[in-house]
């Protein structure tokens, strides 16, 4: 019965981790594998990320959704082996905020895509890296 109550848990996260998606390795798959087919761009999405950064291993990234009935906002590198770095599914009282490290292999593109009421929604920013990380 402990085994039971211990493992649960650990099938729901695992139901919950999206492993083609975290594998792809171009954006458009990655999306895919998602399941986003189109997106529009949202003013409602604040994405902070920095101008420039001195070290693609430590970029911070803040993506807050104003979008009401948020489900889930995913982070994705456009030029990085595997573009996708995080997907946060949120419950109905949490609050869409994520603020993140993530790691960057050259300058790109980041873009957030939040999925609220069965649709998907999205914003970018492009940051140049100084140094890369994840080669």
């Amino acid at each position: 019965l402990l085994a039971l109550a211990v493992l649960t848990p650990l099938r729901a996260l695992a139901a919950l981790w999206n492993k083609p998606a975290f594998e792809a390795d171009n954006v458009d798959e990655a999306l895919r594998d998602l399941g986003v087919t189109t997106t529009g761009q949202s003013r409602l999405i604040v994405l902070i990320a920095p101008d420039m950064a001195e070290n693609g291993a430590i970029v911070q990234i803040e993506v807050e959704s104003l979008i009401p009935d948020t489900e889930a906002i995913a982070i994705l590198a456009e030029k990085n082996p595997t573009p996708l770095l995080a997907n946060y599914i949120f419950g109905e009282s949490a609050v869409p905020y994520v603020i993140t490290r993530i790691k960057m292999v050259e300058t790109a593109e980041v873009k957030a895509i939040v999925k609220a009421g069965g649709k998907y929604y999205s914003a970018s920013k492009n940051v140049n890296v100084a140094a890369g990380s994840c080669g």
